[in-house]
């Protein structure tokens, strides 16, 4: 891995092998940094990326330390490693992130985005928490917001309100009542607050 990372490796200390799981958080997503990880200097052993990087061209990557690498004996074989349409998508994507300062992007609208959730948070009493960087955000549904209760069903009925209101965001959580959002590392402050706007009807309407 980079050497910038200014840590001793975890395994050095207890033998085991971090993975740090950056489908999700990689390629700028959490602000500044390309992969989450960094923001806690942390050097994994193991990293695994995917879904967005290579902008819809479906492609997964993984990457070891050698001697981790090496340690994997034996024939392997995969149907579609090595794509070469794959991976020039990747390269153009991961080229454009870099070129138009996206991280930076995702840091500043990232900022807007999460004061306009906080906002949300003190209007309603549905929303139990906000958690999440940049622009990878949650809101946690709850029908009581001391005993944090969960409530899945609020979250359904918002994600069929978002999608009338022309917004497609997920869910998930242990147990599926986090409003998941990730959008576009090139969203601006504009575009954040018609999602905002959206959001807070949705869940005005949902909550009736």
């Amino acid at each position: 891995m980079n050497s910038r990372w200014p840590v001793e490796r975890l395994s050095r200390h207890t033998g085991a092998y971090p993975i740090s799981d950056e489908v999700q958080a990689r390629f700028g997503r959490t602000g500044k940094k390309w992969f989450g990880i960094e923001h806690w200097k942390v050097e994994p052993d193991i990293l695994t990326c995917a879904k967005g990087m290579a902008n819809g061209i479906p492609i997964g990557l993984t990457i070891a330390r050698p001697e981790v690498a090496d340690s994997f004996k034996g024939l392997t074989i995969s149907t579609f490693g090595g794509n070469p349409i794959a991976c020039v998508a990747a390269k153009a994507t991961i080229d454009l992130i870099e070129e138009e300062r996206l991280m930076d992007n995702a840091h500043d609208v990232g900022a807007h985005f999460r004061q306009g959730l906080e906002a949300m948070k003190e209007k309603h009493a549905a929303i139990g928490d906000v958690r999440g960087m940049s622009l990878m955000q949650g809101i946690e549904l709850v029908k009581d917001r001391k005993t944090k209760e969960p409530a899945p069903e609020l979250a359904n009925q918002m994600l069929e309100r978002t999608r009338a209101h022309g917004l497609l965001v997920g869910k998930g959580g242990l147990y599926a009542n986090v409003i998941r959002m990730s959008p576009p590392l090139n969203i601006s402050k504009g575009d954040v607050d018609q999602a905002l706007k959206a959001l807070d009807e949705s869940l005005t309407e949902a909550t009736k």
